[in-house]
């Protein structure tokens, strides 16, 4: 089950069933199974305090994801700065619901074992959101 929770800001989901379609699609291409994946949509301050606390980083981040995975089933809790979002879509010229939609797979990705520490990761993590991204906007 994929959850979706906007805390204490404005956010307005656009089609949250076909979201949830091509999230669960990705899944199952990536050879898993879903579990309950909750999304919570939060601002800086919020992000910025979790990544403190649970993650010892001082630092900005657009998200943040916790792994309840188990075995071949994703299972976590994805919580995503909106500002962060806003601010990172308009530094790189794509528009609020692309780069919101980038990060949500980065999410599930995190979840399926893909990492973005190294510099080869990050390339293998950037290839794999864009192959994600592409079959959303086939499918809508």
């Amino acid at each position: 089950m994929i959850t979706f929770t906007i805390k204490d800001i404005k956010l307005k989901l656009i089609s949250r069933q076909n979201t949830r379609s091509w999230i669960l699609s990705e899944i199952v291409a990536l050879g898993y199974k879903p579990g309950n994946i909750n999304y919570i949509f939060c601002n800086d301050d919020f992000l910025s305090e979790l990544n403190e606390k649970y993650l010892a980083h001082k630092t900005l981040t657009d998200i943040i994801t916790f792994d309840y995975s188990e075995g071949k089933k994703l299972s976590g809790d994805i919580f995503i700065s909106v500002e962060r979002v806003a601010e990172n879509a308009g530094k790189f010229g794509k528009h609020f619901y692309d780069e919101l939609n980038r990060v949500m797979i980065h999410g599930v990705l995190h979840l399926a074992g893909f990492k973005d520490k190294t510099e080869k990761d990050k390339l293998e993590m950037r290839k794999q959101e864009d192959k994600c991204i592409r079959n959303f906007n086939k499918e809508h």
